[in-house]
């Protein structure tokens, strides 16, 4: 019975508290809780595994995520910005993608916005990985995204280097002109001595009527032990236009690195309604690295998939991964899954 009271005490406290920060939250009109929980379930085997994995997995189409934002008005038509966001692992209950995340792993910035644009300061998605989401029918999914899975996932190739979130981030953000918006990002590395190693991008999206086109240049260096720098430069460009009787989607994405390899990356994708609530999904993307000594090799992965929303925030999904590296056989994975949006 003391045990019963404890709790029945604890989740009383846990409601009032929680009752004054959303009474607080719709008076001040300035802070919102959202984000989303996936999971899904199959089996995976990528080209030159041994053998299939069975699994169920947290997040699926998106990695699941909770997240805070708010603003201020100052006044004179400027605001007080900022974001705090933390993925999560559903089918374990663990924080973050892996154990390594930080807590705020997804976004934790603050910042001023206005008839300028916005500027903000902090740990920040990276744009060439939210411009490469709306440049593949998958979206962002690091599961299922051909384009995503082999430019930044390292059982993939992960053509490109560094995560799809930057540390020490400052972000100029411009308003949108016309359909166009720009943003340069500039990561410190925070090395004594050394304030030329850093990460560095400009990225544009256009988008008008059924037609979207996005650039993303970026540089990264990377320091090791002995101080000593490795430079990768990585430039995504792509279309998308949506023919309302299906949506095509092509891409492609180019590497060079201080240490002579280089990848070129090309994908294209579709989408085609089926339903009033559901669409098949297709995508391929393909690409081959080139090494010193003229070592070459190549990656082909492709998608295939149906995707169904029950409601407005929830939908399910069944995809199939094909997968072939040139030097091993080719490989399949399959997954069903659900998300919600809250």
């Amino acid at each position: 019975m003391k045990k019963i009271h404890v709790v029945s005490k604890a989740v009383a406290v846990t409601g009032l508290l929680l009752g004054f920060t959303a009474s607080d939250a719709v008076a001040q009109a300035s802070v919102q809780v959202y984000g989303l929980v996936g999971a899904y379930v199959g089996s995976a085997k990528r080209s030159g595994d041994a053998s299939s994995v069975l699994q169920e997995g947290g997040g699926g189409l998106t990695t699941s995520y909770l997240g805070f934002k708010g603003n201020e008005d100052l006044g004179s038509g400027y605001k007080a910005v900022f974001a705090l966001e933390s993925f999560f692992r559903p089918d374990t209950g663990e924080q973050g993608r892996s154990a390594t995340d930080p807590f705020f792993a997804r976004n934790a910035w603050v910042g001023i916005e206005g008839g300028f644009g916005r500027v903000t300061l902090g740990r920040q998605t990276n744009p060439t990985y939210t411009n490469m989401a709306t440049l593949s029918p998958f979206g962002s999914s690091v599961v299922f995204s051909p384009l995503v899975l082999q430019s930044f996932v390292a059982t993939y190739g992960s053509a490109i280097v560094g995560d799809t979130v930057w540390n020490n981030v400052i972000e100029y953000t411009s308003p949108n002109l016309g359909g166009f918006k720009g943003a340069a990002v500039y990561g410190s590395g925070e090395v004594p001595g050394q304030p030329g190693i850093a990460n560095m991008g400009l990225h544009g999206s256009y988008t008008q009527g059924p037609f979207t086109a996005a650039l993303s240049a970026q540089r990264v260096r990377v320091n090791t032990p002995s101080s000593a720098v490795s430079q990768q430069d990585a430039y995504l460009g792509g279309v998308t236009y949506d023919f309302k009787l299906l949506k095509i989607y092509t891409s492609l994405e180019k590497t060079s690195s201080s240490s002579g390899i280089a990848s070129k990356t090309y994908d294209a994708g579709l989408s085609i309604p089926i339903t009033k609530n559901g669409s098949l999904l297709a995508e391929v993307a393909r690409t081959k690295v080139n090494a010193p000594k003229n070592i070459e090799t190549a990656r082909t992965t492709a998608s295939i998939g149906y995707d169904h929303f029950l409601s407005k925030r929830t939908d399910v999904y069944a995809i199939y991964v094909f997968d072939k590296k040139s030097n091993a056989g080719s490989a399949g994975t399959v997954g069903v899954g659900m998300r919600h949006t809250f």
